[in-house]
């Protein structure tokens, strides 16, 4: 992914008003982001615990997604799976987000669900940049760059869902 900026990142969004947009919590460390290792970008929002941001390209250009996602969950003892990257978690690493459909059945109220990684570094785990606390990545037989495609048709199928 290329370097983005904060005015990037604002302009991106799909599913929330421009002054909610220009409300967001972007990182501050924009500048130490490992880009050559992202295809999204994604981050939680530290003042408001229970919501997250994704920002990837589509089609040539930046789509932005505000999520959502429960602040209680369930305990450690039980395992989850990413359903982007396929990392197992267990107890809060993976989370149920939502994000509001785009246009008028967002405003509607209506949306939809994604099971993700709870900090959103699905990129990085493909790679193994970082590893899962607790949990782990299955051992596949295909290559770390169809494993990347996948995790990005999995996020077009959700991105798409946000449309319909």
């Amino acid at each position: 992914m290329r370097p983005l900026t904060e005015q990037d990142i604002r302009n991106a969004f799909i599913n929330c008003s421009k002054g909610e947009a220009k409300r967001l919590a972007v990182p501050r460390d924009l500048g130490e982001r490992p880009w050559d290792d992202l295809d999204f970008l994604g981050w939680r929002d530290p003042g408001a615990p229970d919501r997250s941001y994704l920002v990837t390209e589509r089609a040539g250009r930046l789509v932005g997604v505000a999520l959502r996602f429960p602040s209680s969950q369930r305990g450690f003892l039980h395992r989850s799976m990413c359903s982007l990257c396929l990392t197992t978690h267990p107890g809060n690493g993976v989370s149920l987000m939502t994000a509001r459909k785009a246009g008028a059945a967002g405003r509607e109220g209506n949306s939809v669900g994604v099971y993700m990684c709870t900090d959103l570094a699905c990129p990085l785990y493909i790679r193994g940049r970082k590893v899962p606390e607790g949990g782990g990545r299955f051992e596949e037989s295909l290559t770390p760059e169809q494993q990347i495609a996948r995790m990005m048709d999995n996020l077009s199928a959700f991105l798409d869902k946000l449309h319909a």
